[in-house]
């Protein structure tokens, strides 16, 4: 099985902490809607599986309308073999889900939405130059829920001076409304975004590592109180929730990445289109993709495969390391790992190399203490 991912460039402003390929004018907006529907004409013969996951991200996707998110759909169950109940998700934002925008989109092929919820605080909100307010957010939910069955939205912890107290509010306030998926992540004060320059000029408090690593303990223990299963760093779903678009990256299948600075990955190379909007709407006029490409080598195979799975409930599996990377790999894992088993930060069981609780809010930077480097 494989996924789909299409990026959406467009944002109707930029929140301060963010990195991602954005752009806040929507002037061209149709070209790049003719643009993805023919870079999708151009990959037609990429994935030679089924499809079970298409995936709209940006961005801010809710910025376009529904008959443009069928526009891109229809290439996409035209060229390629779709299974039967594939799960479409819409990355969404508050202020674009009236009631009669998801009444509709509840009619369209879209069944799972993911909303930028990120806090339910007025001052967070505004911190973090988010477009809609803690009212949108909370109606829009109320809304939703009626809706969709498989709606997931993201809150972010490690706000500075945000107490324990106000981040256990956050979270009762999303498990009172029977959010069936909760993606968390801690703010990160990525370089050249305004919230660096804000930290800088000391107009806002620097994140505090400490104060995220009590969000994320408290977080982990009120979700799996409430039934949620912890499956991936910063994902948590009840049974039956679990996110296929993510799952699918985490266990390392294979997707197409359509737009303007996407990803791809077929199983031995990675691709990623260029991050500009213009060129890219170029190049594809053109029919030529604006891509480069990586092949990996087994070393970024191994790395990748260690980084994800200590991120997740499925670990990684000692067999798989022996038959896959050889024993030598294996070896170096293990005498590696053996600090952070001593320190009860990782666990072996059943022959699959785990992060404990002690150990998951620093998976990534144990994983790169297990990386092969030359």
């Amino acid at each position: 099985m494989a996924g789909i991912y299409i990026h959406i460039p467009f944002c109707k402003q930029a929140c301060h902490y963010c990195d991602f390929h954005f752009s806040t004018t929507m002037k061209k907006k149709d070209e790049m809607i003719e643009a993805l529907i023919h870079e999708i004409h151009l990959r037609k013969n990429e994935i030679n599986e089924p499809v079970e996951t298409i995936y709209f991200g940006g961005g801010t996707p809710s910025v376009l309308s529904n008959a443009e998110i069928d526009q891109i759909l229809e290439p996409i169950f035209s060229f390629f073999d779709v299974v039967e109940n594939p799960e479409i998700t819409l990355e969404a934002n508050p202020d674009d889900l009236s009631t009669d925008r998801i009444v509709a989109l509840s009619k369209s092929k879209i069944n799972r939405l993911s909303i930028g919820i990120q806090s339910f605080y007025e001052d967070d909100l505004q911190l973090m130059n988010r477009a809609h307010n803690a009212d949108e957010a909370l109606q829009c939910l109320k809304t939703a829920t009626q809706y969709f069955d498989n709606i997931s939205i993201d809150l972010i912890y490690g706000m500075p001076n945000m107490s324990l107290e106000k981040w256990r509010s956050n979270v009762n306030l999303a498990l009172s409304l029977n959010i069936p998926h909760i993606s968390s992540y801690a703010l990160t004060v990525e370089p050249k975004t305004a919230l660096a320059t804000l930290i800088k000029k000391g107009k806002i408090a620097n994140t505090d590592e400490g104060l995220a690593h009590e969000h994320f303990l408290a977080l982990v223990e009120m979700l799996e109180n409430a039934g949620f299963v912890h499956y991936e760093l910063s994902n948590f779903g009840k049974p039956e929730y679990f996110s296929k678009n993510n799952s699918a990256y985490w266990l390392g299948k294979k997707y197409v990445g359509i737009g303007p600075s996407a990803h791809s990955f077929d199983g031995e190379n990675r691709s990623w289109n260029i991050a500009n909007n213009s060129i890219y709407i170029q190049k594809i006029q053109e029919n030529e993709l604006p891509n480069e490409v990586e092949k990996l080598s087994i070393q970024d195979r191994y790395n990748e495969y260690v980084m994800t799975g200590l991120r997740t409930i499925w670990g990684v599996s000692l067999p798989i390391i022996e038959n896959d990377f050889g024993t030598t790999y294996l070896n170096y894992l293990l005498e590696n790992a053996t600090y952070f088993i001593q320190k009860e930060q990782l666990i072996i069981e059943n022959n699959v190399l785990k992060t404990t609780l002690k150990g998951k809010f620093f998976c990534d930077g144990i994983a790169s203490e297990l990386f092969w480097i030359d």
